[in-house]
């Protein structure tokens, strides 16, 4: 039996290219190739007899009477030829590539004209700074068609990277929240946040759906059903769904969350927790403060100072005169959850000037040196900033559910305490009170009114985060598994949870600003469950802060100078604006053509 030859090396063929065969075929090493100079067809395989056999079947006639200096002109010149023709392909596709990156104009919002306004601005200065380059910089297109197709792409490419991520999701969340646009066109706002099993946190825009006809709630779940199969969720991975206490949304048989939950029962699946957004439910509380006969006052001063341009102007002249601290006064807009406590402060500490202004253009407002009038300014004022502490407490985006609810209830043991406190005079924590009260006023503190005032609020606050404060051991045991109660637990936790609060390895290990990273090194084997809970509680969206402050960019871009901008770009225009993905540009590039300018 012959023995079986072993695989020989290329060396041992010579099947390295040799830089002889350059002057005696017109070959050159191009990556993994030998390319013919003359006529660029390449040769697969580094072997001296495949060269010759092209040279001399091909260009030998022509070529061969070249010899010496002659040849090795014409060698150069061709090598040339060939670098040159690489280097185009080369700065074509740089070219390609800075034309995309040009087209992320749509995130900062401006119109896509814009675009031929910033190629003006380029070539002059292009012509001043290096007037060499002028022609590269002419050649990006950025007509308003080309940055038109370019965020369509751009956006479909982000959007195809959500659809790859949805798939690694163990659960997910949704955050819903509706609003119309300039011509009155119901948007709605879908964003999903989910955890993959190694607890990496995504959260994006799922969708801007456009309601053209009503609003309903079962028009709303057409779109979430519309959106969950368009990135193909899974609906068992689906964790809660966090609304505004709009009844299209939680009403509970023709509204979203009743439809929602009808689905999942008819899935075999349990209920998704209902999250009414907690900014909505404290700027809710704030109104058992209306306090009327404060608020009518103060905005009428207001309104009559700012009313007219003459009028307002002389008050700001007076205030600089008076060398004041402020320059002005600030108008009070209902619907701005910080505008009342920032309103009513800036009107406190501004009321001697201004109740001097109003006498000098003979206004009479008696209540502005009424001294209870003034007791119940200085405490609503104080009240107020209470409250909006709290709300920016609550705002920001990617917050997690039990950090909310720690300054929920902190602001509810604060409201305890300070009730107390003020049955007892103590104003320690109301400085504009505080201050007053060091007056010496005429009128003694009104307690009764600002002590009926604070026990309305207290309730209310009870009343409107009780479905939170049902979830409270589902919160702690996230928040900080080591401190919860194993008796009160459910019986799938119990056993873990013994296991992990005496793992002395794991106790040193938790640090409560890094939970992510702390459940993610959790064992799997271990605790299953304590890392499936933590799961689904990352998800959770506390508000609907990030659909408002989507919603507030919305009305930037689509204003009543670019009504005319559909849907579709609106959509894409916002998705490029709030995600925190990164474009493929590398991709986008390889698969256009980059078009010249025009």
């Amino acid at each position: 039996m012959a023995k079986r030859l072993g695989k020989r090396k290329i060396d041992s063929e010579c099947r390295v290219f040799n830089l002889q065969w350059s002057n005696d075929y017109f070959f050159v090493q191009c990556k993994e190739k030998a390319v013919c100079l003359i006529c660029q067809e390449a040769v697969a395989v580094f072997k001296e007899f495949n060269l010759r056999r092209h040279y001399e079947s091909r260009h030998k006639d022509k070529y061969d009477n070249l010899q010496g200096q002659m040849r090795a002109d014409k060698l150069s010149k061709l090598k040339s030829g060939l670098l040159a023709q690489q280097n185009t392909f080369v700065r074509q596709a740089q070219l390609n590539q800075s034309s995309v990156r040009a087209q992320l104009i749509a995130s900062s919002g401006k119109p896509f004209t814009d675009g031929e306004f910033v190629k003006k601005c380029l070539n002059a200065v292009a012509e001043e700074v290096c007037p060499e380059k002028k022609d590269v910089f002419n050649a990006v297109s950025l007509s308003a068609s080309t940055i038109t197709r370019r965020i369509e792409e751009i956006g479909g490419n982000v959007y195809a990277q959500l659809q790859q991520k949805t798939k690694e999701f163990y659960f997910f969340s949704l955050a819903l929240d509706e609003s119309t646009d300039v011509q009155d066109t119901a948007q709605l706002l879908i964003f999903i946040r989910g955890v993959s099993a190694n607890f990496e946190m995504c959260e994006e825009l799922a969708a801007l759906q456009s309601l053209k006809g009503t609003s309903t709630g079962e028009d709303i779940f057409g779109k979430v059903c519309q959106t969950m199969e368009e990135l193909d969720i899974d609906w068992s991975k689906l964790a809660s769904i966090t609304t505004d206490g709009a009844p299209s949304m939680v009403g509970a048989s023709r509204g979203l969350i009743g439809r929602m939950n009808r689905e999942m029962e008819e899935r075999g699946l349990t209920a998704p927790i209902q999250v009414h957004c907690l900014i909505h439910q404290q700027a809710l509380c704030c109104k058992v403060l209306k306090w009327d006969s404060v608020m009518k006052v103060v905005v009428s001063c207001i309104n009559f100072i700012r009313a007219k341009g003459l009028k307002h102007r002389q008050f700001q002249q007076f205030l600089s005169e008076l060398e004041s601290a402020h320059g002005d006064v600030l108008y009070y807009t209902e619907v701005r959850w910080l505008s009342r406590g920032r309103v009513l402060r800036r009107f406190y500490e501004l009321l001697p000037e201004i109740n001097a202004f109003l006498h000098s253009k003979d206004k009479t407002v008696p209540e502005l040196i009424d001294p209870e009038w003034k007791w119940h300014l200085a405490f609503l004022t104080d009240v107020t900033e209470m409250l909006n502490s709290l709300n920016l407490q609550l705002q920001g985006q990617g917050k997690l559910i039990c950090d909310m609810y720690s300054h929920i209830k902190a602001f509810e043991v604060k409201l305890a305490l300070l009730l107390e406190q003020v049955k007892n005079h103590n104003f320690i924590h109301l400085p504009a009170t505080q201050n007053l009260s060091a007056e010496n006023p005429a009128v003694p503190f009104p307690a009764e009114k600002c002590v009926e005032a604070l026990e309305m609020l207290k309730a209310e606050f009870g009343v409107r985060f009780q479905q939170l404060h049902v979830n409270a051991k589902e919160i702690r045991l996230f928040q900080n598994p080591f401190l919860a109660d194993i008796d009160e637990a459910q019986p799938s936790y119990q056993f873990e949870l013994a296991e992990l609060q005496n793992c002395d390895v794991l106790k040193d290990a938790f640090k409560p600003n890094s939970l992510i990273d702390f459940y993610a090194a959790l064992p799997n084997d271990t605790y299953p469950n304590i890392k499936k809970h933590a799961m689904k509680m990352f998800t959770l969206f506390g508000s609907t802060y990030i659909c408002e402050q989507t919603f507030s960019y919305m009305k930037h871009l689509k204003t009543p100078m670019r009504s005319r901008l559909t849907d579709e770009h609106l959509h894409q225009c916002l998705r490029l604006a709030v995600t925190r993905m990164e474009p493929d540009i590398q991709l986008l590039t390889s698969q256009m053509q980059a078009h010249s300018s025009h």
